[in-house]
């Protein structure tokens, strides 16, 4: 399948958003790395799914209705083992039905848990007057409060993305701190390399938000994906 006809689909089905395991699936058609996943219809084919993943694995709740996963309990994180993974799915229904009656549950994300690393985000819009442009910060406070972020106007090179890196305020804490190690700084400007490219090549994409992504010594990896879609050229607001 290809990022158009992914999109198209949505698209068709009257939707403005991605399922997560399509957000996904996007990501990887660009080079992008994601953490390991299944998507599964029901909770014991989710308890297959993790097997073949291996633990631990986090379940996170398919639906079209759902904005906000964690606020609905839809989220379950850290499963060991098959029983486990099919018992989180079942919660995740009951909890589901209880915090936001009426929504539906499409199927659940089966997620290999990454290990600690730099949270960073890496993100793109499609401006009215500029198109798409791309977007790098660190996680957390950094972005939340701080707004310590920087943006490039598509398309953007190897070149241009390094340099986004060292333009934020915090840009040191790439270098290494405390007990963190430096991270791999082409991976992260790799990324950011292929979202434009991603930008550029779907225009029924209004915004993808990749966040967190965990950047390591070796490589980086997205953890959730968020992308808007709509008509051409337009951003959904």
């Amino acid at each position: 399948m290809s990022s158009s006809d992914i999109v198209k689909s949505a698209l068709s089905e009257g939707r403005t958003k991605l399922l997560e395991h399509e957000a996904l699936k996007l990501m990887e058609l660009y080079g992008i790395k994601v953490a390991d996943y299944g998507f599964a219809v029901t909770p014991a084919e989710a308890g297959l799914i993790s097997e073949k993943i291996g633990y631990p694995v986090v379940v996170k709740v398919v639906s079209p209705d759902i904005s906000h996963k964690t606020d609905v309990g839809g989220v379950i994180l850290g499963l060991k083992s098959r029983d486990e993974v099919v018992q989180g799915c079942e919660k995740i229904v009951k909890n589901v039905s209880e915090r936001q009656p009426g929504a539906r549950v499409t199927g659940f994300l089966v997620q290999k848990m990454m290990p600690q690393g730099l949270e960073v985000i890496i993100g793109a819009t499609r401006d009215q007057v500029f198109g798409p442009v791309v977007m790098f910060g660190l996680g957390g406070i950094f972005v939340e409060v701080l707004r310590d972020v920087t943006f490039r106007v598509a398309p953007v090179s190897l070149q241009d993305a390094l340099e986004m890196l060292g333009e934020i305020k915090a840009s040191k804490i790439l270098d290494g701190y405390r007990s963190l190690p430096p991270v791999d700084k082409k991976a992260i400007a790799s990324m950011i390399v292929s979202l434009s490219k991603l930008m550029e090549e779907n225009p029924y994409i209004s915004s993808v938000d990749l966040n967190p992504v965990i950047a390591y010594s070796s490589g980086a990896v997205v953890v959730d994906a968020r992308v808007i879609i709509g008509k051409s050229g337009v951003v959904n607001r």
